[in-house]
């Protein structure tokens, strides 16, 4: 939530999640961001295709 509307990549995502360098080859974003939506508003959380994930706070 201290990102509101800055799109923020995947790879950072799993710099965060992750603390050792090693690859990581797995969904484990997609499917923690798929819960979110399912307990949040699903519209908040918005993919930009390619570059990450923003959240995005309009009330469109």
């Amino acid at each position: 939530m201290s990102n509101i509307g800055r799109v923020i990549s995947r790879a950072r995502l799993e710099e965060s999640l992750y603390s050792w360098n090693s690859d990581i080859e797995s969904n484990t974003v997609e499917v923690h961001i798929h819960h979110l939506r399912k307990k949040l508003e699903p519209s908040l959380i918005r993919t930009v295709r390619g570059v990450g994930y923003i959240i995005d706070n309009d009330d469109e």
